[in-house]
C-alpha cells in the first residue's frame, strides 16, 4: 500500500486535466484502442508527457481487446478475441469504486500505467476494471471487449468510463481541475458531477437551480469527432432507468440530453463551456447537425516522434537536432539532400515491400509506384473506390502501380465488409496485370510500416464525412505524399502539387445529398494519369520536393504537440 500510495504522491501534488477517452491506444501490445479514435488518444497522451502537461487520462481495459482479424480467401473477416495481459504492462492499484448497474453495486478497480517521456514528463493513466472477484459473471465482463455487445452492453461500459471514471480519480486523490471529455462516450462524467455539486433544495427557490449546470460547464471540455447522425451514440431512456436508474429527475436529464434518448453528444454539448470539432470543416459540419451550439474548431494531429520511421529519425537527428518535441522544425526541411531523403524513404519502402512479400508472395518490387490504403473498413470511406472503373485504370497505369491494402470492419459493418470482399474479388480480377494485396491484423506497427513505406497515401472518404483523418498526416512525416478527397485535415493540409493532390470537387457542401463515385473516379484517374504516374518515373527533382513540403507545410503542423498547446491555450485555461 505504502509503495502505491509512493507512486501516486508525485501526480496528485498539483491540479489536472482529467482527460477521459472510450480508447486509448498506449502501446501496440496492448489492445485498448480500435483505431483512429484511440491511437489519437495515445498521441495526445504522448505529447502531454513530452510537454509536461498536468494531466491524468481515465479509459476501459478491454482485456479481450476491440478483435484479432482474419481474412478468409474470398476476404471474409474473421474475428477472433485479442487477448492480453494488464499486468504485464501496468500496476493495479488497490483503490476500489462502485457504479450501479442493473440494480447492483458493479466493483471498479483500477490498473496504473505512466506513459514517460524523454522529457522527464510523466502522466499517469488510469484503465478502469470491473473484472473484480465478487461481481457478478456479467458484470466482471463489462470492461473485457472494446464496442462490443449491444446497447445495454455498451451503456454499461460508457457508466463505467464516466461515472465510475469520476469516482475513482477521487479515491486515487486527484484533484482536477477540467475534465476532457473526447467524444460523447464519457458524457457521463457530467452526471456525476452534476450529483455531486448538487447545492441544498432550501438555499433556492426553483428546483431546477438545484442542479449548478453552470458550475459543471466551467470545468468541462468536450470534443466531438463524428459528423455522421449515426455515430452518435443514443440510449431509449427505458434502457437507460433500467441501466443506472434515475441519474437525474427525467425533466432535467431530458432538457440536458434530449426528448427522445439519451443523447450523449448533446449532454456533452450542453454541460461544457468549451467544444471543438477536430477540423475546420468538422466544426462547420457540427455546427450545422447541432445548430446553436458554439463549437470551436482544433485540427488534430498525430506524435511525430511515434509516427516517424526509423531512416526518417536518423536523417532528422542528422539535420533537424530537436524535431521530436519541436516539430516546427520541419520548416527547415530543405536543410536535407534530396538524395539523402530519397534513400531513407526506400530504406523504408524496401522494408514493407520485403514484408508483403514474406506474408503475401505476391512479388510486390521496391521501383514501382506504389500505393497505400489503410484505414477503417466502413462504407463512408470507399476504400474500392480506386477500382470504380478496372478497364480505365488499367490504361491509366499500364503496370506501373502496386496497391497495398489494410483495415478492419467492425464485427456488426455488413456493408464494410462487404468492401473488403469487393476488393478481394478485384483483386482476383486483376491479378495478372496488377499487383495488389490486402494485409490482416491492421494495427499501429503495421500502420507505420505501411505510412512511411509506401509513396503516396490515398484516402477517398465521401464528403463530408471525415471528420479529421490522421493517417494522411502520419505518412507526410515520413515524407509519403497525400492523393485525398478534400475533406477533414486534408482541406487544411493540402497545395495542389506542392504537397500531394485532391480527388473530386471543392469542400462546399456540410451535408451528403448526392453520391460522387463516378466524377470523383474520373478525377483520380485523370490526376494519376496526367501527373502522378509521369511525375514519379520522370521527374524525380519534383517529387523529392513534394517529398520535402508534406514534411515542411504539413507535418510541421499537424503534430499533437501544436494541438496539445492549443488545447491548452484555448480549452483548459479558462
Amino acid at each position: 500500500m505504502d509503495s502505491m500510495n509512493a507512486i501516486l504522491s508525485e501526480f496528485v501534488k498539483e491540479q489536472k486535466i482529467a482527460y477521459f477517452s472510450m480508447e486509448i491506444g498506449v502501446m501496440n501490445e496492448a489492445k485498448t484502442y480500435s483505431g483512429g479514435l484511440g491511437v489519437l488518444a495515445g498521441d495526445t497522451i504522448r505529447s502531454a508527457a513530452d510537454l509536461k502537461l498536468p494531466m491524468v487520462a481515465v479509459t476501459l481495459i478491454t482485456k479481450k481487446g476491440y478483435f484479432t482479424q482474419e481474412l478468409e480467401d474470398d476476404g471474409t473477416q474473421v474475428e477472433k478475441p485479442a487477448e492480453w495481459e494488464p499486468s504485464d504492462y501496468m500496476t493495479l492499484m488497490p483503490a476500489r469504486t462502485h457504479v450501479n448497474l442493473d440494480g447492483r453495486d458493479v466493483a471498479v478497480q483500477a490498473w496504473l500505467y505512466i506513459q514517460e517521456s524523454l522529457t522527464g514528463g510523466r502522466v499517469p493513466m488510469v484503465f478502469l476494471d470491473t473484472d473484480v472477484e465478487g461481481n457478478e459473471p456479467e458484470d466482471r465482463e463489462i470492461t473485457f471487449r472494446l464496442y462490443g455487445g449491444d446497447d445495454r452492453y455498451r451503456l454499461k461500459q460508457e457508466a463505467v468510463l464516466g461515472i465510475g471514471g469520476v469516482r475513482m480519480l477521487r479515491e486515487l486523490g486527484f484533484e482536477v481541475k477540467k475534465y476532457h471529455m473526447n467524444e460523447g462516450h464519457a458524457s457521463l462524467l457530467t452526471i456525476e458531477l452534476l450529483r455531486e455539486y448538487k447545492r441544498d433544495i432550501e438555499e433556492v427557490w426553483d428546483e431546477d437551480l438545484v442542479w449548478d449546470v453552470e458550475r459543471i460547464k466551467n470545468i468541462c471540455v468536450f470534443t466531438t469527432h463524428t459528423p455522421v447522425a449515426a455515430g452518435h451514440d443514443k440510449f431509449d431512456y427505458r434502457l437507460v432507468d433500467e441501466v443506472v436508474g434515475e441519474l437525474l429527475p427525467p425533466h432535467i436529464l431530458r432538457k440536458l440530453a434530449g426528448e427522445d434518448n439519451l443523447n450523449m453528444t448533446l449532454l456533452g454539448l450542453n454541460l461544457s463551456e468549451w467544444v471543438n470539432g477536430v477540423a475546420k470543416k468538422h466544426m462547420e459540419v457540427s455546427q450545422s447537425m447541432f445548430p446553436g451550439y458554439e463549437i470551436s474548431a482544433i485540427t488534430n494531429g498525430v506524435h511525430s516522434y511515434t509516427w516517424t520511421c526509423k531512416s526518417m529519425k536518423r536523417l532528422f537527428d542528422k539535420y533537424l537536432p530537436g524535431w521530436a518535441n519541436e516539430p516546427e522544425l520541419f520548416v527547415r526541411i530543405g536543410r536535407i539532400p534530396d538524395a539523402e531523403l530519397w534513400e531513407a524513404h526506400m530504406e523504408a519502402k524496401r522494408k514493407l515491400i520485403d514484408l508483403v512479400n514474406e506474408r503475401t508472395g505476391v512479388g510486390m518490387d521496391y521501383d514501382t509506384l506504389t500505393f497505400g490504403f489503410a484505414r477503417r473498413a466502413t462504407a463512408y470511406k470507399r476504400a474500392p473506390l480506386l477500382f470504380y472503373d478496372a478497364e480505365r485504370l488499367m490504361e491509366v497505369t499500364g503496370g506501373k502501380l502496386q496497391v497495398i491494402y489494410a483495415g478492419k470492419a467492425h464485427p456488426r459493418d455488413i456493408p464494410g465488409k462487404e468492401n473488403i470482399r469487393l476488393i478481394f474479388r478485384r483483386m482476383r480480377e486483376l491479378e495478372n496485370r496488377m499487383k495488389i494485396v490486402y494485409l490482416p491484423g491492421y494495427d499501429m506497427k503495421l500502420a507505420l510500416d505501411l505510412v512511411s513505406g509506401v509513396d503516396v497515401w490515398l484516402n477517398t472518404p465521401q464528403r463530408p464525412h471525415e471528420a479529421s483523418g490522421t493517417s494522411g498526416m502520419k505518412s507526410a512525416h515520413n515524407g509519403v505524399v497525400n492523393f485525398s478527397v478534400l475533406d477533414g485535415w486534408w482541406i487544411e493540409g493540402h497545395i495542389e502539387g506542392y504537397t500531394g493532390w485532391s480527388i473530386g470537387s471543392a469542400p462546399t457542401e456540410v451535408s451528403l445529398d448526392e453520391n460522387a463515385d463516378e466524377q470523383d473516379a474520373k478525377d483520380l484517374y485523370n490526376k494519376l494519369e496526367e501527373q502522378i504516374i509521369p511525375t514519379y518515373y520522370d521527374n524525380r527533382h519534383i517529387w523529392t520536393r513534394m517529398m520535402q513540403n508534406a514534411i515542411g507545410k504539413n507535418a510541421y503542423y499537424f503534430n499533437t504537440h501544436r494541438m496539445m498547446r492549443r488545447y491548452v491555450t484555448e480549452a483548459y485555461i479558462r
